[in-house]
Order: structure tokens, then C-alpha cells, then sequence
């Protein structure tokens, strides 16, 4: 359906008639939660400690991420409860920007929780994922999916139908605790996991990527917008 389905360059406002106009930065919104991410990164992702300025072990970056929503809102609009799917490809530094995204918005949204999830991860309501919006030279489009955000013991998994389909562990350190590298400046929280996939498929916007037994990292997020 067309209102499930938003591509660029069509303004969000007018994918979804009825639905209210989305405010662009100017709504007080927050999100937290857990986010999953998996790259191609041989090792663990140099993103994290380098703050974007060092390239990515491949040279440049292919991801997928999930984003767990415990607690949310936009306005009015309640999010908590809520799943949200990305795909990230970077040609080189991620702070040069010139990247490709694409969003999967948890088809239990109501048009005003979808319209706002767009907005937050477009980058268009500004505050945390503000970056998006400056970072993101195409994106290629949102769309209602199941988006499923799982967690048995300590094992993630995210499933996005059959176009993204993710498992990561924390790696382990000193008597098995996980590996946890804190005090970051990273944009998405300053305390992050490290871990590994144990599987890591896209299917999606002609990509096929497969990063089994590639980086990944765990992170609690607290976001909040617009400033």
C-alpha cells in the first residue's frame, strides 16, 4: 500500500493523508531503549573510540540495526513498545557522510507513531539522531514491516520478514563477564558492548549482504529531541 511505504524524494506529510504534520524539530520527543547493530568490520567496529574519524576495516561500511523502544514519545504520540529496523551503507568515513539509509517501522505503529518514527530517524526531528539529517545523503525510504526485536539470555535477535534477519552475543572478557567499551562520545550512548554476529543477513533495496561472525555492538540508548 502507498501509505505503508514512503520513497524519496516524497515529503513525509504526504504519504499518509489524515495523518497530522509531523512538526520538523519542533517536537519535544524521547526514546529508550536497546539498539543492535552488525557491520561488515573484520574486528570491532573503529567507529566507536575513532568517533567516525577512522575508516571502517573494509574501507567503507554496510549495516544493519535494530532498535528496541522501552519508553517513547513524540508529542502526545505514545512509541514505547515499538520496534524500528535500519539499513546503513557508508562509501568510507562515516564523519564525511554521503550515507545511504533505509528504515523498517514496526507495523503495529499507528499512522501518527509511524509518521513520528520516520521523522526521529530521518533526522528530521532533530536532537540525537539530528545527524541523520546531515550524515544521510539518500534515503531510500521507510516502511511498515514486522519488525521483531528478541532477547533470550543474552543472545539479540532482530528479524525484519526475510529482508533482515540478525543475531548478536556480547563478546565475553575476564571470568565472562562482557566486553564493554564506556565513557564514549558515540552518538548513540556512551557505554557499548562489544559483540559479535552469530548471523547477519540483508535482503533488501537490491543489497544481499552477509556478515556472520562480523562486528557488532549492543548499546542502551536514552534519546531525546529536538535539542
Amino acid at each position: 500500500m502507498a501509505a505503508d511505504r514512503l520513497d524519496t524524494p516524497a515529503k513525509i506529510d504526504n504519504r499518509m493523508p489524515g495523518a497530522p504534520k509531523s512538526g520538523h524539530g519542533t517536537v519535544p520527543w524521547a526514546i529508550k531503549g536497546e539498539l543492535i547493530l552488525n557491520c561488515n568490520c573484520t574486528v570491532f567496529c573503529p567507529c566507536v573510540v575513532s568517533l567516525g574519524q577512522h575508516p571502517p576495516t573494509e574501507g567503507y561500511c554496510q549495516a544493519w540495526s535494530g532498535v528496541r523502544i522501552d519508553e517513547g514519545h513524540y508529542g502526545d504520540t505514545d512509541l514505547s513498545g515499538l520496534n524500528v529496523g535500519l539499513m546503513l551503507e557508508i562509501p568510507g568515513l562515516m564523519a564525511r557522510g554521503n550515507w545511504k539509509a533505509a528504515a523498517y517501522i514496526d507495523e503495529r505503529a499507528s499512522d501518527d507513531a509511524y509518521t513520528a518514527l520516520v521523522d526521529i530517524f530521518s533526522g528530521k526531528a532533530r536532537g540525537t539522531t539530528g545527524l541523520f539529517s546531515i550524515l544521510v545523503s539518500e534515503f531510500l525510504g521507510a516502511e511498515r514491516a514486522p519488525v521483531v526485536f528478541e532477547t533470550e539470555g543474552k543472545t539479540r535477535r532482530l528479524m525484519v520478514g526475510k529482508k533482515i534477519q540478525g543475531e548478536v552475543v556480547p563478546v565475553s572478557g575476564h571470568n565472562g563477564e562482557d566486553i564493554v567499551v564506556t565513557n564514549t562520545e558515540y552518538w548513540m550512548g556512551p557505554d557499548i558492548t562489544v559483540a559479535t554476529a552469530t548471523k547477519g543477513r540483508v535482503r533488501a533495496f537490491g543489497r544481499v549482504w552477509d556478515f556472520d561472525g562480523r562486528s557488532a555492538e549492543i548499546c542502551q540508548i536514552d534519546w531525546k529531541g529536538p535539542r
